[in-house]
């Protein structure tokens, strides 16, 4: 069928015609000559003729003779036109519109409809429902200033005021509406809106016609996730996407908005732009084709070219542009009838997908003065050099009061002006001037200039019910509310106002964001001279001010101020009266004058008093309270030490001497540097500048962290909720720390939780892991709720940056060393002489000191000379490998002073006590080495001269926590900076660490480092390295052996040269397991030649010709062979490990040399040559397990050892060697495997080295079968298998000690099993279950054999059923059998497991209601079955022959549709037994004859393979197994066969084994009593045994967790501990019924249904069933009416309605079953499942003609669509149960009605391949393939018919049916094609 896959391509791609392509290139060649007077592109060919050469001459002279200028004039509004594409940044966003900035200082307008057509449609949607849509986004949410955006401009107008505005659109449908589907390709940068959120992404709309777009989630996830904050994206939300994939040509796109995809996406020519679809915001690579002063024209894509103007070009790189230069650009606006294209060269524009940084300009509305004009636009406007050298630009309308007024010639450069800058263009990075008189002198500039409580002078626009507008200034309106309009209510205010009045206003409320300004016309607030109050915070006690009632409650009143700051009076305070009725009194909009008593900035609340203070008493009061409250919150007060108590500080205020309290953590902005300020400040210490955070009665609370009081000082701190907003960076302290986030507190009180998701940008294990209580933190705002005056916080470094990493993290150094610094001057106050001369000591210092001991851990500690007490110690490290003992005398620098634990670090290493006098550059960079670390900073020395320089280790406040790996470790090289060149008062130059990728790691031995870093490390090699030496290739040298090490052997040579003699290179022979090196002796002298030389660096043997080969290590060989005939060098030209591995074949013997066993990679790590290694995987080792175990004690380091060379590793840099001979998983082979996985019952999967897979059968694990053969097998166990067969790609293996040890020769107990051939007639076999059918037991006895014991055969109890079978028997039951027979013939082999075969107790245990067979009664049985199992022998047969064919495994599996047991109809089943069924028991055999695929006992095993989607049902087992701990895991109901309530009690057989002595029957009892002696005293103490062992073994059977229940109390046990089991509740009713206690079962039942828990609808739903199969059988029609009643109550009525019907078809009550299901046509007449069902009932009790008028009604009552379905199913049940002839004409009919559905077409072929002839099926098939279907469904029916050849048919009818399909195929694509 291969043709056919390549003949049927997914999705289908259309062909373009010729005529088509010629189309578009005439379309192109139309507008390369579109040129204007304004710009133009110029699209270049490569090679033109003829007419073409003279248009471009014309085009030269018409560009020449155009000045320059005119051509760079930049963008006007004159210059835009409708449908110009042009990239633009969100300036404001409003909730209807947003205000986006354009390129050259011009600015448009996107409404809200304007987004996208999904976007539009909820709106709209929201309108009709006239309430918000939960999942509509607000245009705030959507959008943020600073975004870049592609638009359209969709209008240009003209306002009311006459003012030119751009309107402009965002929907993709508009602005990319230029690209067709078939233009998508793989790689471009679009834009696109979410249209809908699916189950696996987004639904993008991208604008084109013709293209879905689908973001998948995984693809949408980073930026969720870094941009969005975690939310799902919104409807409307605008994305920048870069297509990742086309299918269809263009009809379904998958696009990615991956951070990094999207911010390197660049235009390419393959992606086939055009003029015409050149979108803005493209990154293309361009080349400078001409500079002129006012910019550049470049040429990109190849054949396009666009201008630059000079606020476009790179503000660092402007001037120093030539002509070819390469540059990248961005598409900044196409124009559409001129194909011009501006771009952009600013670096902003060159990373799509990220927001411009600088919205806004510092001065805006600053007035400047003298400013020289630098260049000017005769369309456009004149641009300007400001102080700062900056550029600001002036629009045309902006350079003059007014048109006539304007004088060119004004602006020349070098002019000055007097100008205010009124905006800044985000596009442009440039402040926008204004030189209007009117705009000079007007008071406010913008809504931002106008503070609360402010004067303002404007005039009456209008005057509407809802205020008076006033116009403040042309940009600025303010509403005055009809409560404002006078002092006391105003009835008429248009009496008073006129439109055009100048009025005086005093402003209430001013929200420049939202341009709202609220003022008031009260005469008294405007004329008052008492000061307004406009915040909480500047408010004092005693404050008297004017203010106007809000509202006037019993309680008081609520009096109003400026800026929404509000106070209550209280009812006492309201007059020196008492006043009973506020109300009547006072009224809303009163002004009053007020006195503050008290106010509580942080919860917004203020006390105030209409009783003015007047009597002595208040101003005492008064004074009081001033005199305690001399602390404000936010001041900066100087304080004094008390003293220390636990936590902090108790000090007191100056200079009031108000008591506070000073934490430690709030000593310093550093984390350590907090417990050291607090060790060495002492009572009486004064500390200036600090900060009072909150204040209560008792308790003043203080600060002195810098960070906090720069921020209070600098006023950045908000002292309300309603000052933050989103987006607001502010510095706090960690409050407290919980596992969901931490909670962050600012100066003014105010605190946020950071949420554990965004509280860093690492992955948070432990919220304590990454801060601490009293941490400065810098908090982004992310989330404000005004009302519950909450939000959240981010504290991600990616979200709180505050400048550049370099200049925090100096800034950090600098102050934490400053810090440190004072508290050196706290410790030179003291008296004691060694915390002065610890004072004294800087790092950096030399000192000469005597050694006073060497410690184990390697570390020296020197002796304290003058000073007593005085600890200095050097590390291990800082001993820099130096000889050292007691009493010799050291010189050594200072690393460190630990000030709390008084020791000094110092260093012995040469480099930095002889440090060298170079003169440093400021900013030059530097190698350096970590010599110290502290927890904020760490001292390192520079390579090159030894001074020592400080680095801080956090970049950010925030940036605390460190993984392991990225930790800093002393050796460990860094790159610094320098910021200082000189040392200072610190000792140390201060420094700032460069990039992470640039640390290089510490050059010491590690266990887990690879060998190069083992050389390099080796100190006594590295010591010699920094001379040079003269020795060549073959050189004699003599020299004294220094260092023994496994592997090779240090000698030093003469002029103090190291060289190197590695373990292969001492002996000619070396034998195995001995160690080489031991052979030389330190000390000893050793004459050598020199093989190679070694840089020392890289590890690497370099040539004699390479110019480092005089710094090299040499590498030398005292091999005798070596000495006398002087072999050739080591190969050093190959330089790749490679080269030299290739040498090596696979086989080969090696001698290696053990370096390691790595434990982490389990290999052992070998050396063949100095410059080739090896590794030996573990299961390479041995074949020992007890080596493998401990391969480290098997294997000494540095000894030789004989591998066998298997091939180079993965990683090609080693030889891959085995220990065991040659790894060839070949037949007879042994090897160590790994288990991979346990399959239950079926065996193992084990993996080899290299990727070898092999499988080991249930019969090969062990050659003695066991219960539980697999229990002693996990996943990476380490096994020895023997390989039976490599034939497959998956090994056949055999684990049998058999097999893998044969020199044992022990006994086998189970002996192979690989054919029928290997069984004997009469033999005992042991073997696993496979499976009960129907006519026995399936017993597998090896991997490809099953025999068969039928079920007579299987047990002497009786009756021996398949349910029985299937309780005690489950799938890998360990049982002996007796071989009866042997049929090679027919494959078949013949099992008894009757105790009398095989001498092996009964395979059931002894049950109350099975009793043994008499012989006669067995032989009827056998010979019953025989008779009827004829034709499963036969199933069997195919069964066994399918077997023999499969391979491995699958061998031992049935197909799983063949083990289910043929529905037999029930009477045969059953006969006429009361039977009781679950519920889903019957649903089941209900959906299969929905999907009418009924077998019936003489079908062929044929059906098998077209039953589609029947789903197997899990047999339950009730055996005690050995997992099965506890009831509670009772399954729910899913049986396979119902309950047979007379069948005994079989399925509750007791776990007790059969008491024979006790339970013989009566008969033999009675005799016994009669003759009963008195008995001996032996006999009474063995009875006494006998009855103790008894008690013993029942408790043991209680005490079995699988122990099955024989009485009422252990049922009420069971369902105590699983009352939702319905199998349990109904194995209790069939406990009460065997003793025919009907009343019992009942209440059992009704038990049953109070207990089951509501929710569990399908187990109450069984014993509902239960209960109706109860009455049916025991109960009268009354009864069971009853009990259907309340069932179709209290379950879905359909479901009880069905169970009924087939309760009453199985027990043979038609009648009944006939008037319920015309009951049912009634009440359920629209249910398909109903008519079907009823026909079926009547076709099988032979009611033909009913059934068809049943399909008749059935299509009048059921919708048309319904029909096919319905009459489909009719001819099936017609097939099946009735007349086959009549199915085939419903079938031919409904064809010949609907051709095209495939579903009837498919089932009438399964129906006739099942009930017709050959020929019939062969004529549908041929009929199907000639239907004019879509490709995908011919494809499918000629596989059907291609598969039902191949089962059916001969190779020519086989071949035929391909001649078909490849003419189809053909046919198909010529018509495509034409």
């Amino acid at each position: 069928m291969a043709t056919m896959e390549e003949s049927f391509p997914r999705g289908g791609t259309r062909k373009t015609h010729k005529s088509e392509t010629a189309l578009q290139q005439s379309v192109e060649q139309d507008n390369l000559f579109d040129i204007s007077t304004e710009e133009e592109s110029v699209k270049r060919k490569k090679s033109q003729k003829g007419p073409a050469k003279t248009k471009k001459l014309k085009i030269e002279k018409k560009e020449s003779s155009k000045s320059i200028k005119e051509k760079f004039e930049i963008l006007s509004i004159e210059s835009l036109c409708e449908g110009m594409r042009i990239l633009g940044c969100v300036k404001e966003v409003n909730e209807l519109e947003l205000v986006i900035s354009l390129p050259n200082g011009l600015q448009g307008f996107v409404q809200v409809t304007e987004i996208s057509d999904a976007y539009t449609k909820k709106l709209n949607e929201q309108v009709e429902q006239e309430e918000p849509l939960k999942d509509l986004a607000s245009l705030p949410e959507l959008f943020s200033p600073g975004m870049l955006v592609r638009c359209v401009v969709s209008s240009l107008g003209i306002t009311e005021k006459g003012k030119k505005s751009v309107k402009l659109s965002l929907n993709p449908q508009n602005v990319n509406k230029v690209l067709s589907a078939e233009a998508l390709k793989p790689g471009m940068l679009l834009t696109g809106t979410v249209s809908s959120l699916e189950d696996h992404g987004y639904l993008v709309d991208i604008g084109v016609a013709g293209a879905r777009a689908f973001l998948p989630l995984q693809k949408a996830q980073e930026y969720i996730r870094q941009k969005n904050k975690g939310a799902k994206l919104k409807v409307g939300q605008y994305l920048n996407c870069v297509i990742e994939e086309v299918k269809g040509n263009g009809g379904v796109v998958s696009l990615s908005i991956g951070h990094s995809e999207v911010s390197t996406a660049i235009a390419t020519e393959e992606q086939n732009w055009t003029l015409n679809n050149l979108l803005p915001g493209l990154v293309v690579k361009a080349q400078v084709q001409k500079v002129t002063p006012l910019g550049l024209t470049l040429n990109f894509l190849s054949f396009f070219t666009g201008l630059v103007d000079f606020m476009h070009l790179e503000p660092k790189k402007a001037g120093t542009y030539f002509s070819n230069q390469a540059v990248r650009a961005c598409i900044l606006c196409v124009h559409p009838r001129t194909r011009a294209v501006r771009l952009s060269l600013r670096p902003i524009f060159l990373h799509p997908g990220r927001p411009l940084t600088q919205l806004s300009c510092q001065h805006l509305g600053a007035v400047l003065d003298d400013v020289p004009v630098q260049g000017f636009f005769s369309k456009a406007g004149a641009t300007f050099t400001l102080k700062d050298g900056s550029l600001a630009y002036a629009r045309l309308n902006h350079l003059s009061d007014s048109k006539k007024a304007f004088k060119p010639e004004a602006f020349k450069p070098g002019n000055t002006h007097k100008c205010r800058i009124i905006n800044y263009s985000q596009m442009d990075e440039l402040a926008l001037l204004s030189l209007r008189t009117s705009v000079i002198e007007a008071q406010f500039l913008g809504y931002q200039d106008i503070k609360p409580g402010a004067l303002v002078k404007g005039t009456v626009l209008t005057i509407k019910p809802y205020g008076m507008l006033v116009k403040v200034s042309e940009q600025i309106r303010g509403l005055v509310p009809p409560m404002h309009l006078a002092d006391i209510p105003m009835k008429n205010p248009e009496k008073k106002y006129h439109i055009g009045d100048e009025v005086s206003c005093r402003v209430l409320l001013c929200d420049p964001e939202a341009k709202k300004l609220m003022m008031t016309l009260k005469k008294t607030l405007v004329e008052s001279k008492l000061p307004a109050i406009t915040c909480y915070d500047n408010t004092k006690p005693g404050l008297q001010t004017h203010g106007f009632i809000l509202r006037v409650k019993d309680y008081g009143c609520i009096v109003k101020f400026y800026n929404d700051v509000q106070g209550l009076v209280p009812k006492h305070e309201l007059s020196a009266e008492y006043v009973p009725d506020p109300e009547k009194v006072f009224y809303t909009g009163q002004v009053v004058k007020v006195v503050v008593l008290n106010c509580e900035p942080s919860k917004e609340r203020m006390l105030l008093s209409f009783k003015l203070l007047s009597d002595p008493k208040k101003e005492h009061v008064g004074h009081g309270q001033k005199k305690r409250k001399a602390v404000n919150v936010g001041q900066l007060v100087d304080v004094k030490v008390l003293e220390k108590t636990k936590d902090g500080l108790e000090v007191t205020v100056l200079p009031h001497n108000i008591p506070a309290f000073l934490p430690t953590s709030h000593l310093s902005d550093h984390v350590a540097n907090g417990p050291l300020l607090y060790h060495w400040l002492q009572a009486g210490d004064t500390l200036h500048r600090v900060l009072c955070l909150s204040q209560s009665e008792r308790h003043v609370l203080l600060c002195r962290k810098p960070a906090l009081i720069s921020t209070v000082e600098g006023g950045q701190d908000p002292k309300t909720f309603s000052e933050i907003h989103p987006g607001m960076l502010l510095i706090g302290f960690v409050k407290s720390i919980k596992d969901y986030g931490v909670f962050v507190q600012f100066p003014s009180g105010l605190s946020g939780l950071a949420p554990k998701a965004i509280m860093s940008d690492k992955f948070v294990t432990t919220t304590s892991d990454h801060f601490v209580e009293g941490q400065t933190v810098v908090a982004k705002v992310t989330n404000v709720d005004e009302e519950k005056q909450r939000m959240l916080l981010s504290l991600r470094l990616s979200d709180c940056t505050l400048g550049d990493r370099a200049t925090t993290s100096l800034l950090l150094l600098s102050q934490c060393l400053e810090e440190r610094q004072g508290v050196r001057s706290l410790m030179s106050n003291r008296d004691s002489v060694l915390i002065q001369t610890l004072a004294e000591m800087t790092p950096g210092m030399i000192l000469d000191l005597e050694v006073q001991e060497v410690l184990k851990d390697g570390s020296v500690v020197f002796s304290e000379g003058p000073v007593p007490g005085l600890v200095l110690r050097a590390s291990k490290y800082h001993r820099a490998g130096q000889e050292v003992e007691s009493g010799q005398k050291k010189k050594v620098v200072i690393l460190n002073v630990d000030m709390l634990k008084l020791e000094v670090h110092v260093s012995l290493c040469q480099d930095l006590v002889n440090r060298k006098a170079k003169k440093l550059k400021k900013g030059s960079e530097h190698q350096a080495i970590v010599q110290h670390l502290e927890e904020s900073f760490a001292v390192a020395s520079l390579v090159e001269t030894g001074h020592l320089a400080a680095f801080s280790l956090t970049s950010h406040l925030n940036d605390t926590f460190r993984f392991d790996s990225e930790k800093l470790q002393v050796g460990q090289g860094v790159s610094l900076t320098l910021k200082t060149t000189e040392p200072g008062v610190t000792g140390l130059l201060l420094a700032v660490e460069g990039p992470a990728a640039k640390r290089t790691m510490r050059q010491t031995r590690k266990d887990s480092e690879t060998v190069e870093e083992d050389d390099e490390g080796d100190p006594s090699v590295v010591v010699g390295t920094k001379k040079k030496h003269t020795l060549s290739i073959g050189d004699m040298v003599t020299g004294t052996v220094k260092s023994i090490k496994p592997t090779h052997v240090v000698v030093t040579l003469e002029n103090g040269i190291v060289g190197c003699i590695h373990a292969s290179h001492i002996l000619d022979d070396v034998p195995e397991g001995t160690s080489p090196t031991a052979k030389l002796k330190v000390g000893k002298k050793v004459t050598a030649r020199v093989i190679g030389g070694r840089d020392v660096k890289t590890s690497k043997f370099l040539p004699i010709s390479h110019p480092r080969f005089i710094r090299t290590i040499p590498e030398l060989s005292v091999r005798p062979s070596v000495l006398e005939d002087g072999h050739p060098a080591l190969n050093t030209h190959s330089d790749s490990p490679l080269e030299k591995i290739k040498q090596y074949q696979a086989g080969q013997t090696v001698t290696c040399f053990l370096k390691k066993y790595n434990v982490m990679k389990k290999w052992l790590e070998v050396e063949i040559a100095p410059d080739i290694r090896g590794r030996i995987p573990m299961l390479l080792i041995s074949l020992s397990f007890k080596v493998l175990k401990h391969p480290d004690k098997k294997f000494q380091i540095g000894q030789a050892l004989k591998a066998t060379v298997v091939g180079p590793d993965s990683s090609k840099a080693f030889l891959c060697l085995s220990l065991i001979g040659p790894h060839r998983l070949e037949k007879g082979e042994v090897a160590m495997g790994r288990v991979v996985k346990v399959t239950p019952n079926r065996g193992l999967t084990v993996s080899f080295p290299f990727g070898r897979i092999g499988r080991v059968s249930v019969f090969h694990v062990s050659d003695s079968y066991s219960e539980a053969p697999l229990e002693d097998f996990a996943p990476q166990k380490v096994v020895r298998c023997y390989v039976l067969s490599a034939a497959d790609e998956i090994l056949t293996l055999s684990l049998r000690s058999s097999r893998t040890n044969p020199e044992t020769k022990s006994k086998v107990p189970d002996p192979e099993i690989n054919s029928i051939q290997d069984i004997q007639e009469g033999q005992l076999l042991r073997g696993y279950v496979k499976s009960v059918q129907p006519q026995g037991v399936l017993l597998g006895l090896g991997p490809s054999v099953v025999g068969l014991a039928q079920h007579p055969r299987v047990s002497q109890r009786s009756p021996s059923e398949k349910a029985l079978c299937e309780r005690y028997l489950p799938e890998g039951k360990l049982l002996t059998a007796k071989v009866l027979s042997v049929d090679h013939r027919r494959n078949l082999v013949e099992l008894s497991f009757l105790p009398s075969d095989t001498g092996k107790p009964d395979v059931f245990s002894a049950s109350p209601g099975l009793s043994p067979l008499k012989q006669g009664e067995k032989q009827v049985r056998v010979e019953e079955r025989d008779h009827r199992g004829k034709e499963e022998k036969e199933k069997k047969k195919n069964q066994k022959r399918k077997k023999r064919n499969q391979k491995g495994q699958e061998e031992a599996q049935l197909p799983s549709k063949e083990k289910k047991e043929p529905q037999k109809p029930y009477a045969e089943k059953q006969g006429k037994r009361p039977h009781l069924e679950s519920a889903s028991e019957q649903e089941r055999a209900n959906k299969k004859q929905k999907k009418a695929a009924q077998a019936e006992e003489e079908d062929s095993g044929v059906e098998v393979y077209y039953r589609e989607g029947e789903e197997e049902v899990d047999e339950i087992s009730v055996l005690p197994k050995a997992k099965q701990s506890r009831p509670a895991d009772v399954p729910r109901l899913q049986l396979s066969s119902g309950f047979i309530w007379d069948v005994g009690l079989e399925s509750l057989t007791p776990a007790l084994p059969p008491r024979r002595d006790s339970s013989d029957s009566e008969e033999d009892e009675k005799p016994q009593q009669t003759t009963q002696k008195k008995k001996s005293k032996k006999e009474r103490e063995l009875e006494k045994q006998k009855a103790e062992k008894e008690l013993s073994r029942m408790e043991e059977a209680l005490m079995d967790p699988g122990r099955q229940p024989e009485s009422a109390d252990d049922f009420d046990r069971l369902v105590l501990s699983s009352p939702n089991s319905s199998i349990l509740w109904l194995q209790y009713m069939a406990f009460h019924l065997q003793a025919t206690e009907i009343e019992k079962a009942r209440a059992v039942a009704e038990r049953a249904l109070k207990t089951i828990s509501f929710r569990e609808e399908q187990e109450k739903l069984n014993v509902w069933v239960a209960l109706l199969n109860l009455e049916n059988m025991y109960g009268s029609q009354e009864s069971l009416t009853k009990v259907f009643e309340r069932a179709v109550q209290y379950n879905e009525p359909l479901k009880v309605f069905l169970q009924l019907a087939d309760i009453y078809t199985k027990s043979e009550k038609f009648q009944e079953a006939g008037e319920l299901y015309n009951r049912m046509l009634k009440r359920f007449r629209q249910e398909k499942a109903v008519w079907v069902k009823y026909g079926a009932f009547l076709l099988r009790r032979g009611q033909a003609g009913a059934s068809h008028r049943v399909m008749q009604r059935a299509l009048e009552c059921l919708p048309q669509k319904e029909h096919v379905d319905v009459i489909s199913k009719f001819a099936q049940l017609e097939f099946q149960l009735g007349d086959a002839e009549r199915a085939k004409a419903i079938f031919e009919n409904t064809l010949s009605t609907y051709p095209k559905r495939t579903d009837v077409w498919s089932v009438y072929i399964d129906m006739t391949i099942k009930h017709g002839s050959q020929k019939e099926v062969r004529d549908i098939f041929e009929r199907v393939i000639h239907l004019s279907l879509a490709p995908k469904r011919m494809k499918f029916f000629f596989k059907r018919y291609l598969d039902y050849e191949k089962q059916h048919g001969t190779e020519k009818e086989v071949q035929a049916v391909k001649a078909k399909a490849l003419d189809y195929v053909e046919a198909k694509s010529s018509v495509l094609e034409d």
